[in-house]
């Protein structure tokens, strides 16, 4: 087999060969984009899924989606010790510059910048300097309070105005936004609510972990009228078998039933996995059709490839408390399970156990699917810790 033809490209966010069993979050978001570009309310877009189910794909395929219907988008990835207003910053001025560009009457596009002007001045006396280059007079009064939950919405009218003005609609792109903290998290939810309630053209399109309803609905209890959280999940068997065959046939070259069989018992259906197992048994396989026996003997190299490149760089991130949390739940098996069964593992009381606990959920290592029950956001996570840490002891 030809190792530069693999159709397959396993990797944080690469775009797979064929986006199979997503149609229906696909039309969601379109019917939102159009909806907003209609000045009809739409519910904006929250993605929530484990680790390797495509939510990154997915939001890369709706940036696409925005763009080819005439949106300004603006893609960012949230990350631990990046605020929130720091990272959009830089972003929405090339937004209001470039909108300054378009022809048309009014002063809305200066005014935004002005306003991200007092925005920017006010958040450099909380995270220190930052210079976005805007020469303009910052507008007194406006988005420069420091309080986020204040100048964020101030902000987004702002801009909204801005872009209605001009007869275009922006698309805000969020990937990993659990990392951002309480208070970023209310503020954003205030100023999408202020984009429903005045009808202005941005919507919020955003991926997280399945903890992401829950920390919305904390902040503010109104979130789940604003927002529809699809769950993104593991391919059911036919679309995990179209994802994998589809683009071996497009190549001429073919799959046995058995080895897609196989593949999918093996990955459950998760997306990263498929593509994982696709790579390696294309490449390892003499001829086509690719046959059950070359699935099998290239399972032990991609669970050290999944090992060395897609756990280890989480599992290294952990204290050895942590580590042993995580290991006590890989002996209960892949879970969910209740906190108590977990101390009871470890042999310790419950109440001790809360520290660790929350310290995993910051990290997006664990989430709890409901009250009580813990459960691993990265698939196939309890085979790695057991790999990992052979002998447990609690």
């Amino acid at each position: 087999m030809d190792k530069i033809r693999n159709p397959f490209s396993p990797g944080a966010g690469s775009p797979p060969p064929e986006l199979a069993g997503r149609d229906s979050i696909l039309e969601q978001a379109r019917v939102l984009l159009g909806r907003i570009l209609a000045k009809r309310p739409e519910k904006s877009l929250l993605l929530t899924g484990l680790r390797g189910v495509g939510k990154t794909v997915l939001l890369n395929e709706i940036d696409r989606l925005a763009q080819t219907a005439g949106y300004r988008t603006i893609l960012v990835e949230a990350h631990e010790g990046k605020p929130l207003a720091v990272l959009l910053a830089p972003h929405l001025r090339r937004l209001l510059f470039d909108l300054d560009r378009i022809a048309g009457a009014g002063d809305k596009v200066r005014r935004g910048i002005a306003v991200l002007k007092s925005f920017v001045g006010a958040i450099k006396i909380k995270v220190g300097d930052i210079d976005i280059g805007l020469d303009i007079e910052p507008e007194p009064g406006a988005a420069d309070s420091g309080d986020l939950e204040v100048d964020l919405p101030s902000l987004f009218m702002a801009v909204g105005e801005a872009a209605q003005e001009r007869g275009v609609a922006v698309a805000l792109l969020i990937d990993e936004i659990q990392y951002f903290s309480a208070a970023e998290l209310s503020a954003l939810i205030m100023a999408m609510h202020k984009m429903q309630q005045r009808q202005l053209p941005v919507v919020l399109i955003a991926a997280g972990l399945p903890i992401l309803p829950g920390l919305m609905g904390e902040s503010k209890s109104y979130a789940e009228r604003l927002f529809s959280f699809p769950d993104i999940g593991p391919l059911p068997e036919a679309d995990a078998i179209k994802a994998l065959q589809d683009p071996v046939l497009e190549a001429n070259e073919a799959f046995d039933p058995a080895a897609l069989q196989e593949i999918f018992r093996l990955t459950r259906g998760y997306p990263y996995f498929l593509q994982e197992w696709g790579y390696q048994a294309w490449n390892h396989a003499a001829a086509s059709p690719i046959s059950l026996k070359v699935v099998q003997e290239t399972s032990e190299l991609v669970s050290k490839r999944l090992d060395e490149n897609f756990f280890r760089v989480r599992f290294d991130r952990l204290t050895p408390r942590e580590k042993k949390y995580l290991r006590a739940m890989a002996e209960l098996g892949p879970g969910p399970h209740r906190t108590g069964d977990v101390a009871d593992a470890l042999g310790v009381k419950i109440n001790t156990l809360g520290p660790v606990r929350a310290s995993l959920i910051k990290k997006g290592m664990v989430y709890s699917p409901s009250h009580g029950d813990m459960a691993f956001t990265v698939p196939l996570f309890d085979e790695f810790m057991r790999r990992a840490i052979p002998h447990f002891e609690p």
